[in-house]
C-alpha cells in the first residue's frame, strides 16, 4: 500500500543540509502585520505636511539673504550661507543684543511660570485627593482656565489689566488701597509680572490634571502604613508622594518648559505686535524680526538657534533625570 507521502513530494530531513526550511509567510499574516503600519501612515503623512516640511524650508530660508524684495519667489533669494547666524549670535551688535536680552527675559519667564504652575497643581492635585463634598464642582472649577481657548482668555485679562477702569486696578487701588495710584500693566516692567500671571493662571490646571492621574497609582495602603508609623502630612508628602511621581513629574515639568519657552499666542494677544521690553519674549521677538523688519532670513536663523537650544536642553534634562532615577533605584 502506497502512502500519500511516498507519492508527494519528499518533506526535507530537519537534520539535511543544517538548516531547517523556512516556512512560507501566510497572506493572512502578512495583511494582519501590515494593517497598523497602513492605518498609521495617514498620521505620517499629516505630521510631515504639517510639521517636517515647514522646518526644512525654514532651515533653507535661514541661509538666504530673504527680505521683502523676495517674498513672492523665495527661492529666487541670494545665498547668504551663514551670514543670518553670524548677524544674530554678534552680542555686541543691535541685533544680536536684542536678541540676548529676549532670552534671557524668555529663560526667566519660563522658570518663574513652570515652577509656580507645578506647584500650584502639585498642591491642588494633593488636596483633591481627600474625599469632601462639592470635589467633584471645585474639579471642573479648577480646569476651566485650561479648558478655555487662549484667545478668550487672555483678552478677558487684557480687559482686567486697563490702567482706568480694569478690575486689577479697581480691586489693589481702589478696594485693598496697596497702591497710591492706578499702575500700567500692559506697558512697561509690570509687563513682565502681567505675563507671568496670565502663564500660570492658564498653564497650572494642566499640571494639576497631570499629577492628580499620577496620584490615582499610588496604593492608599502606602499613607495609611505611613501614619501607623507617625508620620505627618508633610512626612508623607516628602517620603511618598513626590518620590511616586518621579517619572510623572519628569514628563510634565520638560513639557511645561517646552510650551512655555514656545509660548507665542499669550504674549501676543496680551501686547499685541510690539511687546514691551519687559515682556519681550523670544517667540514674540522672531515675529517681529521677521514679519516686521521683513528680514526672514534672520527670523528663520534665530528660529532654527531656538531649536538646537532647545533640541540641547531637551536631551541633558532627560539625560539628568533617567541618570538620578536610576541612581535612586540602587540605592
Amino acid at each position: 500500500m502506497t502512502t500519500t507521502a511516498e507519492v508527494g513530494t519528499p518533506r526535507a530531513h530537519p537534520d539535511a543540509g543544517g538548516k531547517r526550511p523556512r516556512p512560507r509567510p501566510r497572506p493572512g499574516r502578512i495583511r494582519r502585520i501590515g494593517l497598523p503600519y497602513l492605518l498609521l501612515l495617514p498620521a505620517l503623512v499629516l505630521e510631515l505636511l504639517v510639521h517636517l516640511v515647514p522646518m526644512v524650508i525654514g532651515i533653507v530660508m535661514s541661509f538666504k539673504e530673504l527680505t521683502q524684495f523676495y517674498i513672492r519667489d523665495w527661492g529666487t533669494a541670494p545665498w547668504s550661507g551663514f551670514d543670518n547666524y553670524r548677524v544674530s549670535v554678534d552680542f555686541d551688535a543691535p541685533v544680536g543684543e536684542a536678541l540676548l536680552h529676549s532670552f534671557f527675559v524668555t529663560v526667566g519667564f519660563t522658570l518663574l511660570s513652570v515652577g509656580l504652575c507645578w506647584l500650584i497643581g502639585t498642591a491642588a492635585a494633593i488636596f483633591m485627593q481627600d474625599t469632601f463634598r462639592g470635589r467633584g464642582l471645585l474639579r471642573a472649577l479648577f480646569l476651566v482656565p485650561y479648558a478655555l481657548p487662549v484667545y478668550a482668555a487672555v483678552i478677558t485679562w487684557v480687559f482686567m489689566f486697563q490702567h482706568d477702569n480694569g478690575l486689577v486696578n479697581h480691586v489693589l487701588h481702589d478696594q485693598l488701597h496697596l497702591t497710591d495710584e492706578p499702575s500700567f500693566w500692559l506697558i512697561g516692567d509690570n509687563s513682565f509680572y502681567a505675563l507671568l500671571t496670565v502663564s500660570v493662571w492658564k498653564g497650572w490646571p494642566f499640571a494639576f490634571l497631570i499629577v492628580m492621574a499620577g496620584l490615582q497609582n499610588i496604593p492608599r495602603e502606602l499613607y495609611e502604613a505611613a501614619a501607623l508609623d507617625g508620620a505627618g502630612m508633610w512626612q508623607q508628602i516628602r517620603r511618598i508622594t513626590l518620590p511616586s511621581l518621579g517619572a510623572v513629574n519628569q514628563v510634565l515639568i520638560l513639557v511645561l518648559f517646552l510650551w512655555t519657552f514656545n509660548d507665542f499666542n499669550t504674549p501676543f494677544v496680551l501686547f499685541g505686535r510690539a511687546a514691551p521690553e519687559a515682556a519681550d519674549l523670544i517667540s514674540v521677538h522672531i515675529y517681529q524680526a521677521s514679519f516686521v523688519t521683513w528680514n526672514f532670513g534672520t527670523g528663520s536663523a534665530m528660529s532654527v538657534l531656538l531649536l538646537l537650544f532647545l533640541l540641547a536642553v531637551t536631551g541633558v534634562y532627560l539625560a539628568v533625570t533617567s541618570r538620578g532615577r536610576r541612581t535612586s533605584r540602587a540605592r
